[in-house]
């Protein structure tokens, strides 16, 4: 037999059959099964060695007999074609996208209690949030809250403790707004607010997850809005004729309450009174503003449910540790600093014992610049100590239990330091207070740098009993320390200490005095004519303008209205000018402490 083989035809049907066979080969014991036309394509032929040659021969080389990929013909081809290979394989495997993997399955569909609760949510938007802030925007926040509940026990998430700590730690926020007028302190509360309800709906746990569940509520706007749709229209789908019943009886309860009402309002002007205060006051000029607020309500409580079904799982991305240092290399900058923090303590607390003569005559610095240059560094000196601990944690040596005595030695020394450093940066704010008064912005970095000594308190105590409740009671902190700044009425506060100093020592600056809100007034009252009308002119003229409903009124601005009534300082109010009008002698220690205003200047101050 030569080495040649035969071509033959490559389809031949036979008589009768239903499928293409291959004519015999010439050397064949019998006749092979039917084989696909695609399949026997790419089939290499190989002729079979002859009778009594050595094994392998007749056969063509290895290489040759492996022929290139055959083109599969149209009709061979399979319905769906392959997908190009996703740009995360590795080794054959796919790897899920980051937003995959901390993104659950979209929720199922909406319940009809969400729904309820977020169109109530969106109605309470358009009527109560036009008139301004206060108790109305609590009453807004309860059926969103409601909204999230509903869709997080459909599916089938349960309350957990930390959850219900953040949610009544973000309703507790929104009474804020219900009790002080002054804006700051309600800007702070209500953005708190939004912060720790976004931790309720996420339940993260990791420092990266609680900073980024914070704002995770933005990023299921777009899903909730899809979602919401769908839930809609497939209930009104399935149930038209029960939404046409609730339409027309809620037609004709609103004709009722409106033809009655009106009547019984014209019959007696007292309940006309109560209704009147009761009923928001919509016009119709309101109308896209009103337009504009339902749809910031429903977003926002649809956005809270969705959330609430599907959050992000932020815990899921984490940041990997550094390499582990030496000890050597790891704790001798750290013992340095230490040293340094100790000799700046041992000086500091020689002037505390009484050393100021000395220290100011040496430095050339006045009492007022020593106590406000001291304090703004010290503040920064805190903020950068708490980045070195976090830094030194990160590359701290991981060896064993010297390692772990080691890092707490020295992080534990430097907090403990750092606590030294808060205490003394308190006391220098607390002398300048005194010497030239209390404003807004020192209360409010005093109040940072107060809280900042209490994340050292914590970070201490995690090196005793452990780092997992760490970030989510650094964050309860700052929301209780938000609270407590409202509660306190910071405005209240400063109108009281500089009420108090100008009985000690004759000194006011009454023009800061006349910019501050309503919370201000009971300390106010009790100043002497004609600071007393200087200091609350401008405040009463504001409360005479504002027509603002008892939902948008503040506790504060009510007790305003209270102690004030129909008060008109009249003539009183000339010589105001001439009160606010001194130097700044004061603020740079030179000056007398006159009545004559500017002593509570701060170049530094923006208020």
């Amino acid at each position: 037999m030569s080495d040649h083989i035969p071509e033959s035809p490559r389809h031949e049907r036979a008589p009768g059959a239903s499928e293409p066979v291959d004519p015999p080969g010439p050397a064949e014991a019998g006749t092979p099964e039917p084989v696909p036309a695609a399949v026997q394509m790419s089939k290499p032929v190989v002729a079979p060695a002859p009778s009594g040659a050595p094994e392998g021969a007749g056969a063509p080389d290895e290489r040759a007999a492996v022929p290139e990929p055959p083109k599969v013909p149209a009709y061979a081809r399979q319905p769906h074609p392959r997908q190009p290979p996703s740009p995360w394989a590795h080794s054959g495997r796919q790897t899920p996208s980051e937003l995959t993997r901390i993104r659950p399955a979209a929720p199922g569909p909406v319940p009809a209690a969400t729904l309820w609760s977020v169109l109530a949510t969106a109605l309470l938007s358009a009527l109560l949030l036009g008139d301004g802030i206060g108790l109305n925007l609590f009453v807004v926040a309860v059926p969103a809250a409601l909204a999230a509940y509903f869709a997080a026990r459909a599916a089938g998430r349960g309350l957990r403790p930390w959850t219900a700590v953040w949610a009544v730690g973000g309703l507790a926020l929104l009474a804020v707004p219900a009790l002080r007028d002054a804006g700051w302190p309600v800007f702070l509360a209500v953005v708190s607010a939004v912060a720790v309800g976004s931790l309720a709906l996420h339940g993260s746990r990791g420092w990266l997850g609680i900073f980024l569940g914070s704002l995770g509520l933005l990023t299921s706007v777009a899903g909730s809005l899809g979602w919401g749709v769908h839930g809609v229209r497939d209930r009104m789908a399935g149930s038209r004729g029960r939404w046409g019943v609730a339409f027309r009886s809620t037609a004709a309860a609103v004709v009722l309450l409106i033809v009655f009402g009106a009547l019984f309002a014209s019959a007696d002007a007292a309940f006309a009174d109560v209704l009147g205060s009761l009923i928001p006051d919509v016009s119709v000029g309101e109308g896209p503003w009103r337009l504009f607020l339902a749809a910031v309500g429903l977003v926002g409580a649809l956005a809270a449910a969705y959330t609430a079904a599907a959050p992000v799982r932020w815990d899921a991305l984490t940041v990997p540790s550094g390499p582990a240092r030496g000890r050597l290399e790891w704790a001798l900058p750290l013992i340095v600093l230490n040293l340094l923090f100790a000799g700046f303590l041992a000086i500091q607390l020689t002037v505390l014992l009484g050393g100021y003569d000395k220290v100011m005559a040496e430095t050339h610095l006045s009492y007022a610049q020593y106590a406000r240059e001291g304090f703004w560094q010290l503040l920064w000196a805190t903020v950068l100590t708490l980045l070195v601990i976090a830094l030194a944690l990160r590359w701290a040596p991981r060896g064993g239990a010297r390692d772990r005595t080691l890092v707490r030695s020295v992080l534990g020394t430097l907090c403990l330091l750092t606590l030294v450093v808060v205490a003394s940066a308190l006391r220098r704010m607390d002398l300048y207070v005194d010497a030239y008064g209390l404003t807004r912005l020192r209360i409010s970095v005093a109040a940072v740098e107060l809280w900042l000594g209490v994340v050292l308190l914590l970070i201490m105590a995690a090196g005793v009993f452990g780092a997992k409740m760490l970030p989510r009671a650094v964050a309860a902190s700052a929301a209780v320390g938000v609270l407590a700044f409202g509660l306190v009425s910071p405005d209240g506060l400063i109108a009281e200490q500089n009420v108090q100093r100008y009985s000690d020592h004759h000194s006011i600056d009454i023009q800061y005095l006349r910019g501050l809100s309503a919370d201000a007034v009971p300390a106010l009252d009790t100043l002497p004519e004609p600071l007393r009308s200087c200091a609350l002119e401008e405040i009463q003229r504001t409360l005479r303008g504002s027509d603002a409903p008892w939902y948008a009124t503040s506790w504060g601005e009510a007790r305003a209205r209270d102690i004030l009534g129909d008060w008109d300082p009249g003539a009183r109010v000339r010589d105001c000018q001439r009160l606010g009008s001194g130097d700044m002698g004061n603020e740079r220690g030179d000056g007398d402490g006159g009545t004559s205003g500017g002593d509570s200047y701060d170049p530094y101050d923006p208020y």
